[in-house]
């Protein structure tokens, strides 16, 4: 069963963004491999449903995320 997740979570995981689409939410993060496993570990402990994790490179002239 597909979910959404509440905006008022973002705080709670650590600052991302989250928006709803359809049944689902994207969740969208600039982190690091500690800060997304945090946000995973979090996501475990909610019971939510994970469906795909996407890497998506940043653009040239994008500041790079530290």
């Amino acid at each position: 069963m597909w979910g959404r997740l509440s905006a008022d979570w973002s705080e709670w995981l650590n600052g991302v963004t989250i928006t709803p689409e359809g049944d689902a939410t994207i969740i969208d993060a600039m982190v690091d491999q500690a800060a997304l496993r945090g946000i995973l570990c979090r996501m475990w402990d909610l019971n939510l449903t994970l469906v795909s994790v996407t890497r998506i490179e940043q653009e040239k002239g994008e500041r790079q995320h530290e």
